[in-house]
């Protein structure tokens, strides 16, 4: 008898050991030793106060994982360390791995309960009441941490959102939870007469006014504060989602999809930036992850294109349109009132 390749099960028994090396060599701040010139072990160890020998167990294997490069001991960082792995670089993703390892780590241990009662599980691992994002939100940090790391994602899935279609034909955009604007600011750099505004919590605005500043795009793009569930929308023909509708219930989704059909002109649209599902539900495993995801941190959940279309379509929406897009964390579609 011969037996099935167990390779496919032996890899994701240590799958999660991979990023505890990466998010290890994240907090110890490796690549930022690294930035500027090659070191060794013995150097290293000193700038972080760590163990030598456990330190060259932790560079060795960043090495095999290319997330390190190794030449005559000394150790340096590869194009995608100092791209995404050092804080000083506007790509890092170093917002959303601190996220993961603090957060997101914790909650999947409790996977099993969430899937026995189908609700998140952030009370259960770090206590407290009330909403999900007052969590999220909970000191400076905490809050800076989750909102660079969604920048982080939408600094690379944003300009391909805005690609999938043809938005020339409107004036103004408002990004609801539009966080840092990387959705906004990429219509703007593709648009030239556009305007827009991002809405959202008015404890976020001030990181949101750095990046747009940043960006020198502060005379198109104004930040608002508010709540989309709670107060009015600012006025626009075109309102854009990213991210957003997968973290809420289908009440919430209605009560929000209403409400921005009733503030838009007609002819005015929603654009909506979320993973799609393949119609057959397993598959691509992105989102199928993310799904799970929402489960222990959200209320909410992954869907399929057909979903979404039923979704709009109740909402009021017509010419519903989706555009799968490759090698992007987000996929995206457009719906017309």
């Amino acid at each position: 008898m011969t037996l099935p390749d167990p390779q496919p099960i032996l890899f994701l028994i240590e799958a999660f050991r991979r990023s505890q090396a990466m998010f290890a060599a994240v907090d110890l701040q490796l690549f930022d030793h690294l930035e500027h010139a090659p070191l060794g072990v013995a150097q290293l160890a000193t700038l972080t106060q760590t163990h030598p020998d456990a330190l060259e167990r932790l560079l060795n294997t960043c090495v095999c994982l290319e997330l390190l490069e190794l030449r005559d001991g000394l150790y340096s960082n590869p194009p995608i360390a100092t791209t995404y792995l050092t804080h000083s670089s506007p790509h890092a993703l170093i917002g959303y791995i601190e996220y993961s390892q603090k957060a997101l780590w914790h909650l999947w241990a409790k996977l099993p309960d969430a899937v026995q009662q189908g609700t998140h599980r952030w009370e259960q691992v770090f206590g407290g009441q009330g909403e999900l994002f007052s969590h999220y939100y909970k000191t400076e940090a905490d809050k800076r941490r989750f909102v660079m790391g969604m920048h982080a994602f939408g600094l690379i899935s944003s300009p391909k959102v805005i690609q999938a279609f043809d938005l020339s034909g409107f004036g103004k955009l408002v990004d609801l939870g539009g966080a840092t604007g990387h959705l906004p600011i990429a219509a703007c750099l593709a648009y030239p007469n556009l305007q827009a505004a991002v809405f959202d919590l008015p404890q976020v605005l001030h990181v949101t006014d750095e990046i747009v500043s940043a960006a020198g795009l502060a005379s198109r793009i104004e930040s608002i504060g508010g709540d989309f569930f709670k107060d009015d929308l600012p006025p626009a023909d075109l309102y854009s989602l990213g991210r957003i509708l997968h973290d809420w219930t289908r009440e919430k989704i209605d009560l929000l999809l209403k409400k921005i059909y009733a503030a838009l002109p007609e002819g005015g649209a929603v654009l909506i930036a979320e993973k799609l599902l393949d119609e057959s539900g397993v598959k691509p495993l992105w989102p199928l992850l993310q799904s799970l995801n929402m489960l222990v941190v959200t209320e909410g959940k992954e869907r399929r294109l057909s979903e979404y279309r039923e979704i709009l379509t109740q909402a009021g929406f017509r010419n519903i349109e989706g555009v799968v897009i490759e090698h992007s964390p987000l996929d995206a579609i457009i719906a017309f009132k």
